[in-house]
C-alpha cells in the first residue's frame, strides 16, 4: 500500500478542501494517506512518502502564500529522485498569474528530482464538481504513475 503525503496551504478554505478531496480519492483506491497543512511539517517529510502532493493556493498577484514560502525553499533542497509528484491548487482568474503557485510546485519537484505523477489541477476559487472529477482523476493518474515504476 503506497503512502501519499499531502501538503496544503489555505487560507479561506477552498486549498484545504481540494486536498481533502484528492485525499479521498487516494484513500478509496486503498493508499495510505496522511495530510498536513504546510506550517506543521517540513519538506524532508516527502522522503518518506511514496507519492508526493502540495496543495497550494495562489496570493494575489502570482505570489506564494507567506506560509508556505520556508516550505517551498526546503522543497528545492531534498532529493526526491525516484518519488512521484504532483500539484493541486486554486486561484481567482481575475488576476493575471492564475494559480501560479501550483506552476511554482511544479518546478521545485522537478528541480528536487521527483518525476511528475499527473497532469495538476488547477481549480477556480472552491471546487465544483468537474473539478471533484478532475481531482479525482489526478489521484487515480498519481497512483497509476507510481504503479507503472
Amino acid at each position: 500500500m503506497p503512502l501519499v503525503k499531502i501538503v496544503y496551504a489555505s487560507l479561506t478554505g477552498n486549498t484545504e478542501e481540494i486536498a481533502d478531496i484528492v485525499a479521498e480519492a487516494f484513500e478509496d483506491n486503498g493508499c495510505e494517506v496522511t495530510i498536513d497543512e504546510c506550517t506543521q511539517v517540513d519538506a524532508a517529510d516527502f522522503l518518506e512518502a511514496d507519492l508526493c502532493v502540495v496543495a497550494a493556493y495562489t496570493y494575489d498577484d502570482g505570489h506564494l502564500p507567506d506560509e508556505i514560502v520556508d516550505f517551498y525553499e526546503e522543497l528545492q533542497e531534498l532529493d526526491l529522485s525516484g518519488k512521484i509528484a504532483g500539484v493541486v491548487g486554486s486561484g481567482d482568474s481575475f488576476y493575471d498569474y492564475f494559480c501560479k503557485s501550483v506552476d511554482d510546485f511544479e518546478q521545485a519537484f522537478a528541480a528536487a528530482g521527483a518525476r511528475k505523477g499527473a497532469a495538476s489541477v488547477k481549480v477556480e476559487l472552491a471546487a465544483e464538481e468537474e473539478d471533484i472529477v478532475q481531482l479525482e482523476t489526478f489521484a487515480s493518474d498519481m497512483l497509476r504513475t507510481f504503479q507503472a515504476q
